[in-house]
């Protein structure tokens, strides 16, 4: 099979789980024999063209002009999405399946499911209703009408969780035959790292625990209520640095949010670390906190828990579905940092505990979340979608169709 995926994201070029999450399943598709072409943005750092562990990876050059907004920009985006996808389809013929990540690339995903006429798989992500806990504004109600579009002209749709599964059913009115729940995995190899005690001391004293977050620093992600949570751990382990990594738009209110507790000293803001320094941080670390309002799927659990390192999160989304409390992980209720200090401290000052969850997680990685089994299930929506294609009338109906379709758009943009 032949399969053309659209990503806003791909490594090394990473902002979240979803590059990893594309990476992974691609490199499981072509280890099953099939053919794998991504499209995704490039930077100026990066070849333009890469073949990655038998996946090909072709990267947009950088946009010239920028167009001064956000929506703007990713359109001019989608048009070199498209320029590239043009030169994929000349060069190496028709493709099976095309499939989209997110509405950042659905206007190519689009444009090629009709131009070509193949079936268009979507996977989403994460919602920006649920980003947001509502729609307050034009950009979120663009972004949702997009999302929603995408749904609409995918033959299916992918989540990675029951509570995905819910939210899109729910948001954009599918009907659940049309969504398909695939987990994510982790690829464990990808976390093996050994101890290394002199780039541990670059971070914290000898002596000094370790809390560490990796991931967006936006607002969704809770990494606030693990600030305001730091005072009453400091209490009760006052010898404690916290440590965290990535990059976003929270930066500056998380940085003044420290300062203001009197407790920026005991903070360790990274910014953007490669997977190398990532994995050390997961090893020199005694805990790993995802502490999110609004979590989908939680990637981040499972490599936590690849790299046998205890976890404390929310009990929000996919990372309820994953942890059971007090065997893999300990789940706090969103949005409260008294208990989140409660029990990272719990952790700190029962070893016992902290030990058993972090080999209790490691072992339901390992048994549970292997990115080759997802790979099958996932190519058997794909063989079950050309089925239909190969049965459907799509080529000599689908203007009539379609134009009949859109006055169910018309209409829910009317709700909305």
């Amino acid at each position: 099979m032949k399969i053309l995926m659209f990503s806003w994201e791909y490594p090394p070029l990473s902002y979240g789980g979803l590059a990893r999450h594309v990476q992974d399943l691609s490199e499981a598709l072509v280890k099953l024999g099939h053919s794998i072409f991504i499209i995704t943005q490039g930077d100026n750092n990066i070849p333009v063209e890469q073949n990655i562990n038998g996946v090909k990876v072709f990267r947009t050059e950088r946009v010239k002009i920028s167009a001064g907004n956000f929506s703007n920009d990713i359109l001019h985006l989608n048009f070199q999405l498209l320029e590239k996808a043009i030169a994929i389809l000349d060069k190496y013929g028709d493709m099976d399946i095309v499939h989209g990540h997110d509405w950042l690339v659905f206007w190519a995903s689009k444009v090629i499911k009709h131009s070509k006429k193949i079936p268009l798989i979507y996977t989403i992500h994460a919602t920006e209703h649920g980003r947001n806990q509502g729609i307050y504004n034009d950009l979120q109600r663009y972004i949702n009408d997009i999302e929603w579009y995408s749904t609409y002209e995918a033959w299916r749709v992918i989540v990675c969780s029951n509570y995905m599964k819910e939210e899109v059913k729910n948001i954009f009115y599918l009907p659940d035959d049309k969504i398909k729940k695939l987990k994510n995995g982790v690829v464990i190899e990808r976390f093996e790292t050994k101890s290394d005690k002199e780039f541990r001391n670059n971070y914290a004293a000898p002596g000094e625990k370790i809390v560490f977050f990796v991931g967006r620093i936006v607002r969704e992600k809770g990494i606030q209520i693990l600030i305001s949570a730091i005072p009453d751990i400091l209490k009760e382990n006052p010898s404690t640095k916290f440590i965290i990594s990535g990059k976003g738009p929270h930066l500056k209110t998380l940085r003044q949010q420290a300062n203001n507790l009197d407790i920026a000293d005991r903070i360790f803001f990274t910014g953007f670390i490669d997977d190398e320094v990532r994995n050390k941080l997961y090893k020199a670390a005694d805990i790993a906190v995802f502490p999110s309002l609004y979590e989908p799927f939680g990637i981040v659990a499972l490599e936590a828990m690849a790299t046998k390192t205890a976890v404390v999160l929310s009990d929000v989304g996919g990372f309820s579905e994953i942890i059971k409390n007090e065997k893999n992980g300990l789940k706090v209720a969103p949005n409260n940092s008294l208990l989140l200090a409660e029990d990272i401290n719990k952790l700190f000052n029962n070893k016992k505990l902290s030990k058993r969850i972090a080999k209790q997680g490691y072992e339901m990685v390992k048994n549970n979340y292997d990115w080759e089994v997802i790979a099958q299930k996932t190519l058997r929506i794909y063989e079950n979608v050309l089925k239909e294609y190969d049965e459907s009338d799509w080529n000599n109906n689908f203007v009539g169709t379609y134009n009949v379709n859109e006055k169910k758009f018309a209409n829910y943009r009317y709700m909305l």
